[in-house]
């Protein structure tokens, strides 16, 4: 089966890197899904999930802030301001965080952490 390298990188490290047969992310046009062989392509990223279908057969879910994605000769970067893997998330401390998010009528920290607890709770498989 065809493969893609893939790093996932934020601002402060590199959080992911290996081969996959898909990457779903979501961009300013919609969600959009990458697999071996696709068009070049450069997207401005949303705050959202990245799921990650490794070649072994996993699945790794992280939670994405900002950033681009860029694919071209079977290879895809997700270059994030901000990215954390489902397993990082500490569940409690976002749920705190909408909570008060919410509280505050802050749009964007609330989108953040919604968008942490969704990646927390698809898990890394």
């Amino acid at each position: 089966m065809a493969e893609l390298h893939v790093e996932l990188v934020a601002a402060d490290r590199r959080v992911w890197s290996g081969e996959a047969t898909l990457v779903v992310a979501r961009t300013e046009s919609g969600d959009i899904g990458v697999m071996p062989n696709h068009e070049p392509l450069l997207g401005v990223l949303q705050s959202g999930p990245v799921t990650i279908r490794t070649s072994e057969g996993g699945t790794v879910v992280a939670a994405v802030h900002g950033g681009f994605i860029s694919f071209a000769d079977n290879k895809l970067s997700v270059l994030a301001e901000i990215a954390e893997l489902a397993e990082e998330i500490d569940v409690q401390r976002a749920e705190r965080a909408l909570e008060r998010a919410k509280a505050d009528a802050d749009a964007a920290g609330e989108r953040r952490a919604e968008v942490r607890l969704i990646a927390a709770t698809s898990g890394s498989r």
